[in-house]
């Protein structure tokens, strides 16, 4: 069958689905992507048709950087992507009368792509690369990163965080129901809904990184993290390397997080027995200085890092939390927004890393939190465990490929995802 994929215009969305594209490519779909221009090459050379989301996509930014609140942050960015769903309902429209695929994949964050998708006639699914915001016993708004909490006083603490947060569920629902404004599909009310619209959702994380629910929607499929960065010559400088790694990571979206590195910088910067090893994405390695036994590049290739790495002091992305635990590499998380407040959250329940709140974040708070992540190592490797359990791009596949035809489906793989709580 033939498969065509739209993402929103950012590493973390575009990353995580690569291996699943790559998987169904595998099982000889033919699979056809409109994602970021700049990466266009890395998706190509995998034998995958891609072709450029449009400028106007991808020429609106998020601004939430410039928030002085969790709650500002969420409502910047979703009023980014509120302007940007006319432009990729657009888009997607004419990749479908350009493609005529078969089965759309679309980012759940598109949200006029979103529309468009389900106001089709075409078989269609969506992926979650970011905590849900789904509600559950005990789990709280999302948001603001609070720990779960059952029982009366659970519902008491999570009904009172409900009605602060009313103003950033409208923005929410606004960037929605603007997508779907635009191709005539009603309105929604509850954020919740817009995660049980696709008939197939990708949820990529696994239980119990994921907090454990009762049961989960019949449409989510729970296939574990996807890791995947472009392949890049592994640096002379780490070929001989024998000292333990301790990878610094700031964001690949631009957030103003260089902070974290410099305060690593100092606080390891007399541990000799350790190479620090940080990359700075959308940030410049010339505006640092580091010490002897430390070195910024814009980009290594993570994977490359992990197997020597002792941990991970990163800005809680759920991309780079969840590559981490997946090679049984604990985290120290320093969340500065975005869904970062939830994933260094989980991580700090799932006993994998440890959190420490950037309004906290010193020299010797960082010293002390990064002494107690490195003994976490065996609570990583349980996390690595269930990822690997939950399938990965191989179950993911396969429940893509349930949404066709039994005839067109490959034998390569299983049908069923025997692990997935759903």
């Amino acid at each position: 069958m033939k498969i065509l994929a739209y993402t929103s215009p950012a590493r973390g969305h575009l990353f995580p689905l690569v291996p699943i594209l790559d998987e169904l490519r595998r099982r000889d779909h033919d699979v056809v992507c409109r994602t970021l221009a700049e990466h266009l090459d890395d998706v190509r050379a995998l034998g995958i048709k891609a072709a450029a989301i449009s400028p106007e996509v991808a020429g609106i930014a998020i601004d939430d950087w410039k928030a002085t609140s969790p709650l500002e942050s969420q409502q910047r960015g979703m009023r980014a992507f509120a302007r940007r769903a006319p432009f990729d309902a657009a888009d997607l429209d004419e990749a479908i009368e350009t493609e005529r695929p078969d089965v759309l994949l679309v980012d759940i964050m598109s949200f006029g792509a979103l529309a468009v998708a389900e106001a089709s006639a075409l078989p269609w699914a969506s992926w979650l690369p970011y905590p849900a915001w789904l509600r559950g016993p005990g789990i709280p708004p999302y948001g603001l990163g609070l720990a779960p909490l059952a029982g009366p006083d659970g519902e008491a603490r999570n009904a009172a965080m409900a009605e602060m947060l009313v103003e950033t569920a409208q923005e929410v629902m606004a960037a929605v129901n603007g997508g779907r404004h635009v191709v005539g599909l009603p309105m929604l009310t509850e954020p919740d809904e817009i995660l049980l619209r696709p008939p197939l959702l990708l949820y990529l994380t696994a239980e119990p990184f994921e907090y454990p629910r009762p049961s989960w929607p019949v449409s989510f499929r729970l296939v574990g993290p996807c890791p995947w960065e472009p392949p890049v010559p592994t640096p002379t400088w780490l070929l001989d390397e024998v000292r333990p790694i301790v990878l610094v990571s700031t964001s690949t979206a631009y957030q103003n997080d260089g902070r974290l590195v410099t305060t690593a910088f100092e606080a390891l910067r007399q541990r000799d027995d350790l190479l620090i090893v940080a990359t700075v994405p959308e940030g410049d390695p010339r505006n640092y200085d580091p010490p002897p036994n430390c070195r910024v590049d814009r980009f290594v290739a993570h994977g490359q890092l992990l197997g020597k790495a002792a941990a991970v002091v990163c800005h809680a992305g759920m991309g780079i939390t969840q590559k981490a635990l997946a090679s049984g590499v604990p985290v120290c998380a320093v969340p500065f927004g975005r869904d970062q407040f939830e994933v260094a959250r989980r991580l700090e329940v799932s006993g994998a890393g440890v959190q420490l709140p950037a309004a906290d974040l010193t020299v010797n708070a960082l010293a002390l939190a990064f002494a107690r992540t490195v003994a976490l190592r065996p609570e990583a490797e349980r996390i690595a465990a269930a990822f690997a359990a939950a399938g990965g791009p191989v179950a993911a596949a396969s429940a893509v490929e349930e949404l066709a035809p039994s005839s067109e489906a490959s034998p390569s793989g299983p049908t069923t995802n025997a692990d997935n709580p759903s």
